[in-house]
């Protein structure tokens, strides 16, 4: 009988135990890697190479410096979204019009950090899924996310061109 007791006083620490967190963010994809290996998502590939029209125009190498292949991700979305990287403020005044024309507000992120963090708590998963690390994310978020087959189907009805996406299936146009 004892021996039950002191089985019950562990289950139930245990359970209480997956259920406590106290304000800790919640963690709802819980993907872990075995090994101390480096992380692949964390590496981002560099620009390709390119031979240069005029080999003297080259910068000088410098150790640890900057390279012509780096990414550079902030000056890509901006001429992506046709402004010109490096010319500041007053260069784009075009682009950051056309970006602030419905407004702008300058605490947008912390508003959806809280927000996010409402609805991770919200969604955190069943006392089971903590207690054992199951992944979660997906089905917290799945309101969220768009059908893609859906919008896919959607703009092919109205004859728009996607020429990226996979051809249509038999019956779909």
């Amino acid at each position: 009988m004892r021996t039950a007791r002191v089985i019950l006083a562990v289950s139930v620490a245990a359970i209480l135990a997956g259920c406590g967190g106290g304000d800790k963010s919640p963690q709802l994809m819980n993907i872990r890697s075995a090994t101390q290996g480096p992380d692949e998502f964390g590496i981002l590939p560099p620009k390709a190479l390119e031979l240069p029209k005029d080999m003297a125009a080259l910068p000088e190498p410098t150790p640890g410096g900057a390279n012509l292949t780096d990414p550079t991700p902030k000056e890509d979305a901006i001429l992506a979204l046709g402004g010109r990287p490096g010319g500041g403020a007053g260069g784009d005044a075009g682009l950051i019009n056309h970006i602030s024309r419905y407004g702008v507000n300058g605490s947008i992120r912390n508003t959806l950090a809280a927000e996010d963090l409402e609805w991770r708590r919200d969604n955190n998963g069943r006392i089971l899924e903590r207690l054992f690390n199951v992944n979660v994310y997906y089905k917290a978020y799945s309101a969220q996310s768009l059908d893609q087959q859906a919008e896919l189907f959607r703009w092919r009805q109205r004859g728009v061109r996607t020429p990226s996406a996979p051809p249509p299936k038999d019956g779909e146009q």
